[in-house]
């Protein structure tokens, strides 16, 4: 049996926040990702990454909300149960003391997502990606 650094259980937890982090996580459920008891993996995670469990959280959840503020035509509170928090004020809250200014003064400070013109993922993957002919292998005869 291989020894996994203890960081790489704390790894678990991350990417569990980032990838679910609309629904209700709590400590208990991060730390069984993580496979630590519930005060060791507090303690751990602040030490590692710099800030408490709860408060990564809500952080990614406030990026998320920011994004949606900027990119859709959604009120406040449909952003707010969008991104897992129940109550409009604590949301309210927690984003002024984030990003300095209240949702609504957020969304004014960026244009309007109606009058942006919406690019697929694909078509801007397709965009950013090399040509083919750059790639020395390219280039290259081919011997068999």
């Amino acid at each position: 049996m291989t020894l996994v650094h203890p960081a790489r259980h704390l790894l678990r937890a991350k990417d569990l926040v980032d990838a679910r982090y609309r629904e209700p996580l709590d400590v208990p459920v991060l730390a069984s990702a993580a496979h630590l008891s519930t005060a060791h993996f507090s303690r751990e995670f602040r030490r590692t990454f710099g800030e408490p469990p709860h408060q990564y959280l809500l952080t990614r959840r406030l990026e998320r909300a920011a994004e949606l503020l900027r990119n859709t035509d959604w009120t406040v509170a449909e952003i707010c149960a969008a991104v897992g928090l129940r109550s409009l004020g604590s949301f309210t809250t927690s984003f002024g003391r984030t990003f300095g200014v209240s949702p609504t003064a957020y969304r004014a400070s960026h244009p309007p997502a109606a009058g942006r013109a919406r690019i697929p993922t694909c078509v801007l993957r397709a965009w950013e990606r090399p040509p083919s002919s750059s790639f020395r292998e390219d280039s290259w005869p081919r011997r068999l």
